[in-house]
């Protein structure tokens, strides 16, 4: 057999990665279109753009897209921003949002994925989330203000963040934060955290669940497959779920 195991282990890697680049450039596309191509004043767009600058995306694929999108480039951008409800098994609240070309094609796609799901369902379910700003950022510095952080920077919330619930937090040395914004404040937050020492690991428009059912281990282990089940989906962009 020799190494062939390792070179489809690294093909798998690869091929994660060719698709989450692929869906990193379909968001940015989509928020110059829905919103134009300045990011000053495009709050999803910036977002966007900070993702896939994290995820190493270049920065000439990330302005190509952004001209495709907002229509100053040569191409024409056909992509629809859908969105779609429903439950996991064990009842949990998910909120799939979807960039596609052909939303005729994708509908029946996630149907027929909520229904592999045991017990997973579609349904109306938005008023269990908000969709807010979500600007997560660790600092150097030692039990940060993390109230006076969020007053300055013009986040309505905040909450400590560990390495656990988002491993771009050094395990030592460093203390993390997620602040909760209006949408149109995540340029705005970034920036000032930016500025004042912090290094903004995450900034984005998202659904947060108000609360999160208490599962056991098997019943997490369900959830989780038929999550990762979603995400594999090409035109799946990003799946938010009362599920930590």
């Amino acid at each position: 057999m020799g190494r062939q195991w390792l070179h489809a282990k690294r093909a798998v890697v690869n091929n994660r990665k060719g698709q989450l680049v692929g869906k990193l450039v379909k968001e940015i596309t989509v928020a110059a279109k829905l919103g134009g191509g300045d990011l000053t004043a495009n709050a999803r767009l910036f977002a966007a753009v900070e993702k896939g600058k994290k995820a190493s995306v270049t920065r000439d694929v990330i302005e190509r897209a952004i001209h495709k999108g907002a229509g100053t480039g040569g191409e024409k951008i056909d992509l629809a921003a859908v969105t779609f409800e429903g439950y996991a098994p064990h009842k949990i609240p998910v909120v799939v949002e979807c960039y596609t070309d052909n939303v005729q094609r994708l509908a029946p796609e996630m149907r027929v994925l909520f229904k592999k799901g045991i017990l997973g369902t579609t349904g109306s379910n938005k008023f269990l989330f908000d969709h807010l700003g979500i600007v997560e950022a660790h600092t150097a510095t030692a039990s940060p203000d993390l109230e006076a952080a969020a007053i300055e920077a013009g986040a309505n919330d905040f909450a400590p963040l560990t390495h656990a619930e988002n491993d771009d937090v050094p395990e030592e040395g460093a203390s993390g934060a997620r602040f909760l914004c209006e949408r149109t404040a995540i340029h705005a937050v970034s920036e000032w955290l930016k500025a004042n020492g912090w290094t903004v690991i995450t900034s984005e428009m998202g659904y947060l669940a108000k609360s999160f059912p208490e599962l056991t281990d098997t019943e997490r282990a369900e959830v989780g497959e038929f999550l990762h089940a979603l995400e594999d989906n090409d035109d799946v962009q990003r799946v938010w779920a009362a599920f930590k």
